[in-house]
């Protein structure tokens, strides 16, 4: 089951309705990325002092490598916030064509927002460990898509969740499930692993938990949204 969604999924990336917003991620996510960059190469040369130009040089590159390993953790939490500005208008077009006679509704901002903080606070805390773990061969890559894979499954699974229950149920909701949407976070993280092509992460990991809670929804009683 989880394969032929992600590969629906996958496949509605490229339908003029995804396309647009492709766009508008794209423009937003680099635009966050050169911030963050610049925000971090400015401070670094402003307080950067040190006797020797060449010794300057080699930390700055040293700096920069390492600003460039910090994008690959940074693209999960940048891609999911991103993700937030567009959720609700990618999964209403999924949500008509998988399921048009019940469509979902907008959350309320304050749930929204609650999801995503907490989404944030557990990206920072197991990337960080994830990153302490970079330079330990045959481990670092399993523990970088495990730990992706669990973030960005809850994620985006409780932000579909929340267009038809009560954030109070999305929890329980996710807990019921956690496995079926573990392994459709491996399908996000998989892609997410990938230079470039990870920018599409947004609009993928909408369709897919889209279509996973609708599947999930069909074959289990799932409380609606009072």
């Amino acid at each position: 089951m989880l394969l032929s969604l992600a590969l629906d999924a996958f496949a509605e990336i490229f339908t003029p309705p995804f396309r647009r917003v492709l766009y508008k991620t794209l423009a937003l996510t680099a635009l966050l990325l050169v911030f963050v960059f610049a925000a971090a190469e400015t401070t670094l040369t402003h307080f950067l002092v040190l006797p020797y130009h060449w010794l300057t040089t080699g930390v700055t590159l040293i700096a920069a490598l390492a600003l460039l390993i910090g994008f690959a953790f940074a693209i999960t939490p940048v891609s999911f916030v991103v993700a937030g500005f567009f959720f609700d208008e990618l999964a209403a077009k999924v949500e008509a064509d998988i399921d048009p006679k019940h469509p979902g509704a907008t959350p309320l901002l304050g749930a929204q927002i609650r999801v995503t903080a907490v989404f944030a606070a557990l990206a920072l805390a197991l990337n960080i460990v994830a990153l302490l773990l970079l330079l330990v061969p045959g481990v670092n890559a399993v523990i970088f898509l495990i730990v992706n894979a669990y973030l960005l499954g809850r994620g985006y699974f409780e932000l579909a969740a929340l267009r038809y229950s009560r954030i109070e149920d999305v929890a329980r909701i996710r807990r019921a499930n956690e496995w079926q949407i573990f392994l459709a976070g491996l399908f996000i993280a998989a892609l997410a692993a990938v230079p470039l092509v990870n920018l599409l992460t947004p609009l993928f990991g909408a369709s897919l938990m889209v279509r996973l809670h609708n599947k999930l929804a069909a074959a289990s009683a799932i409380p609606a949204k009072s």
